[in-house]
């Protein structure tokens, strides 16, 4: 929606987005805009959330009023971007139905194989996946959002169907994994996810859309869009090495040096979202790491996560 009129709560208006963003001059209006500080302070709070906490650690979802149990503990951040007292609604849990989304995702990928065709890449299967999805993707964020709500499927849906790459190109690139988040992120704003379940938004949901994008990465052969080849980080995501690194910030032996390490990489990365991109990464490259990811390779001489977290996040402001 548009930053100008912020509608009461009680009766907020939701309409189809458009594409503001249509030429280079437009992109001084985009990082003036509510909705850039509404996503990047988004993108930082999870930061925050997930900072030191591995992806296989015990924490529960909130529930109305409930204080949190578990060995993570959520950190709050000052951004005070959410409202974090609005009433949840009772009806299910929004982090369970996000997964069982994600999953449905998953099983059309098994329902849909890549068919015989003379070109390697962009098979022509993932259009008859993505047709579903267009199909099915209102009624799917409507699983996912309270009755009361129910308006602003239409508008959230568009995200969604954003975040999964380009059916026309079938490419996929860090503007769709943008598209992701930014579909988290308003359905933070319409208050059906809680700033208390940050840890859950990055390892549960966000992860899983990780999983399935990987998924359709390999089975569809997608090319990678707008990647900077091997100049760029990573062909096809940017989110999960700011957050990953963020969860290693601090930790007792892993430094950044270790995850061009083989054997450190195949030990720690069910823990850690970064050494889940790098296992990708090396299944899906061959050749020398510093060759094929030179970015990361370079990455790896940075002394500590906190400054790797540091230099990507401004990386991530100027992508």
């Amino acid at each position: 929606g548009s930053s100008e009129e912020v509608a009461p709560p009680l009766q907020q208006s939701f309409m189809i987005p458009k594409k503001e963003i249509n030429m280079v001059s437009d992109m001084g209006k985009w990082k003036r805009s509510q909705a850039y500080a509404d996503y990047m302070g988004f993108i930082l709070t999870l930061n925050e959330g997930v900072r030191g906490k591995k992806l296989t650690c015990e924490y529960k979802v909130s529930e109305v009023g409930e204080d949190f149990a578990g060995s993570c503990s959520p950190v709050f951040s000052g951004a005070g971007l959410f409202n974090p007292f609005k009433a949840s609604t009772g009806e299910g849990e929004p982090i369970e139905k996000l997964v069982a989304l994600l999953n449905t995702l998953d099983r059309w990928i098994d329902e849909t194989p890549p068919v015989d065709q003379p070109s390697r890449f962009g098979n022509k299967a993932f259009r008859t996946w993505y047709a579903k999805l267009d199909q099915e993707a209102e009624k799917l964020v409507a699983a996912v959002i309270p009755k009361h709500l129910a308006d602003a499927a239409p508008e959230v849906a568009v995200y969604l169907k954003e975040s999964v790459g380009n059916s026309t190109r079938i490419d996929y690139g860090t503007g769709h994994e943008a598209a992701f988040a930014a579909f988290l992120c308003c359905l933070c704003k319409i208050g059906v996810l809680r700033v208390d379940d940050q840890m859950a938004i990055v390892f549960k949901v966000f992860n899983r859309y990780l999983e399935v994008m990987r998924k359709l990465q390999k089975t569809y052969r997608m090319e990678p869009a707008g990647s900077q080849g091997v100049w760029g980080l990573d062909d096809f995501q940017f989110l999960p090495f700011i957050w990953g690194s963020s969860q290693l910030i601090d930790h007792p032996n892993l430094e950044p040096r270790h995850f061009v390490d083989e054997k450190v990489v195949n030990e720690n990365h069910k823990d850690f979202m970064f050494l889940e991109c790098i296992l990708f990464i090396t299944e899906m490259k061959t050749g020398p790491f510093a060759e094929h990811s030179n970015q990361l390779w370079n990455i790896s001489a940075v002394p500590s996560w906190s400054k790797v977290n540091q230099g990507l996040i401004r990386m991530y402001k100027a992508e």
